[in-house]
Parts: C-alpha cells; sequence; structure tokens
C-alpha cells in the first residue's frame, strides 16, 4: 500500500514516517505541501492521502484513481472537499485528541504572553531597554489566578487547560453543546461567557454554523479589558470586527495562532498591533503531537488493508 504525506516534513518526522511506515509494510511517500507537480504525480497511485493542512481539493482527489481514505493528521477536516471525497468513494477520518496536550498548552502560552506583555517586552528588551519600570505597562499586565476563564468549545484541549487554570486560581466556565459534569469548569451559555470572562479562548471546529461566530455584536459583548485567544481556526472571528475591538480599546488584546487567511497576509494590520500575539498555525505542532498521529494513521491503514471498520471515520 502506497500513502502520501502532504506536508514539509522535519528530519525527525520523516524518520518517524519511515519507522512506521516500515513496520507496518508501507511505501510511505513525504512530499513538500508546496511542491504541486510532484504531488500529483505521487498521489496518482497512491491508496492513502495523510493530509496536514493544504487543501485537499476535488482536483486533487479527482486525480487520485486508487484513493481510499484520506487520513486527517488533526482534528479539523475543514480543509477536506468532504463532498468530493464521499462522491469519490474515498473516506475520511481525523484524529481527535493527538494535539489536545499540545493546543492546551500553546493556548495556556498565548493567554500568558497577552497577559504579560512579552510581545512588547522581548523586542524591547534586547534592545537594552525596559529596565526602567513603565508606570503605563504596570497596570495593563496581570496574573491568571483570580480571573475568568471562559472557553467556548469544551473538548480535549480546552477540558486539559480548564483543569490546569483552576489550580492557578482561575474560574472556568464553558460553553458547549451540551453540560460535561465530570470535567472542571461551570457549564453556561455562549453569551454567559462572552459577558462575564475576563479571557475567552476558542475550541471548536470551523462550520457554516461557526463561521465568523465571532463577530462585532459578540465582541461588543465582551468585558472591557478582555482577552480573546484562537487556536481553533482564524475563521470563527470577524478579522475586521477584532482589530476594531482591539485598536479602540474594548479588549486588552488577543493571541492569534490560526488567521482567516493562511498564510497569514504580511500586510494584514492585526500584526502591526502591540497587543496582539501571534504564531503560524502551530499550536498542535510538537514531536509529541506528530508521534501519536501517526500511531493513529497506521492503526487506520492497517484497518484499511485488512477492511475492518476505520476509526473516527467522518465520511
Amino acid at each position: 500500500m502506497k500513502a502520501v504525506l502532504h506536508y514539509r516534513a522535519s528530519v525527525g518526522f520523516r524518520a518517524a514516517l519511515t519507522a512506521y511506515a516500515r513496520t507496518a509494510g508501507v511505501n510511505a511517500v513525504v512530499v513538500d505541501e508546496f511542491d504541486d507537480a510532484t504531488f500529483a504525480r505521487e498521489i496518482a497511485d497512491a491508496e492513502v492521502l495523510l493530509h496536514v493542512l493544504k487543501p485537499v481539493t476535488a482536483a486533487m482527489i479527482g486525480g487520485a484513481l486508487n484513493l481510499r481514505l484520506v487520513q486527517k493528521l488533526g482534528v479539523g477536516v475543514n480543509t477536506i472537499d468532504l463532498e468530493a471525497a464521499k462522491a469519490a468513494g474515498v473516506a475520511v477520518s481525523n484524529m481527535p485528541g493527538t494535539n489536545s496536550q499540545a493546543v492546551a498548552e500553546m493556548a495556556l502560552a498565548l493567554m500568558l504572553s497577552v497577559l504579560r506583555r512579552l510581545s512588547y517586552l522581548d523586542p524591547l528588551t534586547r534592545q537594552g531597554q525596559g529596565w526602567e519600570p513603565d508606570p503605563d505597562l504596570i497596570d495593563g499586565v496581570g496574573e491568571i489566578a483570580g480571573r475568568i476563564i471562559g472557553f467556548v468549545g469544551y473538548g480535549g484541549s480546552a477540558s486539559r487547560l480548564g483543569a490546569a487554570l483552576q489550580a492557578l486560581g482561575a474560574e472556568v466556565i464553558y460553553t458547549a453543546r451540551s453540560e460535561k459534569p465530570d470535567l472542571p469548569g461551570r457549564f453556561t451559555s455562549l453569551e454567559g461567557v462572552l459577558t462575564r470572562a475576563d479571557i475567552v479562548s476558542l475550541h471548536l471546529p470551523l462550520t457554516p454554523q461557526t463561521q465568523r461566530m465571532i463577530d462585532a455584536k459578540a465582541l461588543a459583548s465582551m468585558k472591557p479589558g478582555a482577552i480573546l485567544i484562537n487556536t481553533a481556526r482564524g475563521g470563527l472571528v470577524d478579522e475586521a470586527a477584532l482589530l476594531s475591538a482591539l485598536c479602540s480599546g474594548h479588549l486588552r488584546g488577543a493571541g492569534l495562532d490560526v488567521f482567516d487567511q493562511e498564510p497569514v497576509d504580511p500586510d494584514n494590520p492585526l500584526l502591526g498591533l502591540p497587543n496582539v500575539v501571534v504564531a503560524p498555525h502551530q499550536a498542535w505542532l510538537t514531536p509529541e503531537t506528530l508521534d501519536r498521529s501517526l500511531a493513529a494513521a497506521f492503526e487506520n491503514i492497517r484497518r484499511l488493508g485488512a477492511g475492518e471498520p476505520l476509526l473516527n471515520q467522518v465520511v
């Protein structure tokens, strides 16, 4: 069986993939996400596509006549043309939970970075400045303890982080499709999270129903001085409205690992704001996550070959 990993893989990731493939007897090929010609050639006779972030289009699926499975390395499948896959008889699976620890840690890092103004202090310190206390800066920083942290979506990453935040002295509230009484935190409505939380963290998939759910109205309902964290999908947020809320001072800051357009436009005005901490969609990306992802992917490859039901099949 041939599997194509469509990703700019590190040396360590390639080595791990090779080890899993050798054990499974799979011909695994790595193709850079930006090498379209090589991808078209390699996917033509592949049975499995290991998908990371570059969108899987109807044209890609149509050019892969032997394709049987698109295996998402991660959770969100909004980057896959699910209708095209279904029409072609190609299964699509994801792997909830493999990146929960990494995303939880990145969300916490963004919260702390915004609260403590690290994106401002880091370059200042490198320039030999900042040693004389700035009264205005002191008034603009804070601690996690004593704050209300609200989650929109409360799956694996959010609930892990919720427990850690409680240990740090925060009050945790969340909204989700249903209450989760066995998890830390208090269940409430979306309105309850937005109006009560000092920090709002997004942890839900991008769907037609959630597209730009954090719009001008939602942002206006947030507490003055609140912080928005997004490690989920950029399309959840109306970026123009977020820019306005940040520039007006209504929001203290934001921590963004994702953007509506990726790669993000270098001219995106959010990148120029001193109260915004940014990263290039890497909350999930750790060697530990990649190893868990490969284990899950090759289990599904085994199941595919054996004719067994796939894990976490979406289509």
